[in-house]
């Protein structure tokens, strides 16, 4: 059997209403052919953990609940040790449509004019061809403050900085999965804007994604308040890491840098 080159990679914190489904999908052929699985069990208290074990996709369970950037990075680190090219990382909420999947992975393997195939996937609710898609008010409010910040430290304009259906190359997912390289609670546009600091290439695409109908959002209540907070500080200290203190100035090129010598010196040795 041909290894699959993709890992799609679901956190799944109390999500048993929601699960079942987008596993149904997600065990679809032409999404089944080219992917395989790994749900990050967050310490759910609901029977998430058994419906996928039934499933019989790979389960990583925590003991105690660690948070959703915590289940991502142990997820990439996962992916880096199996051997997969690309993650794409997708909500078990059912937000997120699996008919972006494919989409994604052929983004990530097409090269653009620069030479350059993309590190990062964004599927973003706000561009052109993208479903409809309401947000409250507040959420509005984030997003525009953070598109300003990204626009500010990076000079980029994201429709969609903060959305969590991701696909990353083996580059990106190599970074990520180091010590201090990814935010352990809240990955979001602090993450975004680390990337594009740092020369990852970073693009977005259409998606296709829905209301969530069951279950409590990790940013329900007064907890979008915290979380604009929270960010506000997150994006701050990721500005002053990589343009004040360069740490890891460049990361993004150094495997570009890698394949273009390697090609250079195939074609000295030819000649």
């Amino acid at each position: 059997m041909k290894k699959k080159e993709v890992l799609v990679i679901i956190p799944a914190y109390n999500e048993q209403d929601t699960i079942m489904n987008v596993l149904d999908q997600l065990e679809k052929p032409e999404i089944a052919e080219i992917a395989d699985v790994l749900v990050m069990n967050d310490a759910s208290s609901d029977a998430t953990n058994w419906i996928v074990k039934a499933r019989g996709h790979a389960l990583v369970s925590h003991v105690f609940n660690l948070g959703y950037g915590s289940g991502l990075q142990l997820g990439y680190k996962y992916a880096i040790r199996k051997g997969y090219q690309y993650v794409i990382q997708m909500d078990a909420d059912g937000q997120h449509d699996v008919c972006n999947i494919p989409v994604i992975y052929e983004r990530l393997k097409q090269k653009d004019e620069d030479g350059r195939y993309p590190d990062i996937v964004l599927g973003s609710r706000f561009l052109d061809g993208s479903s409809p898609f309401h947000v409250s008010r507040a959420k509005k409010t984030a997003f525009h403050l953070f598109r300003f910040m990204m626009k500010t430290a990076t000079g980029r304009t994201l429709a969609d900085p903060t959305t969590g259906l991701q696909g990353l190359s083996r580059k990106a997912v190599l970074y990520y999965s180091k010590y201090n390289h990814f935010d352990d609670k809240y990955p979001d546009v602090n993450m975004i804007i680390q990337m594009i600091l740092l020369q990852f290439k970073v693009v977005e695409i259409p998606a296709v994604m829905h209301a969530r109908e069951t279950g409590v959002s990790m940013h329900s209540g007064w907890k979008p308040v915290w979380y604009m907070f929270r960010m506000f500080f997150s994006v701050l200290a990721v500005i002053f890491r990589c343009k004040v203190l360069k740490i890891d100035e460049g990361a993004g090129l150094k495997g570009d840098l890698k394949e273009e010598q390697e090609k250079k010196i195939s074609k000295e040795q030819t000649v």
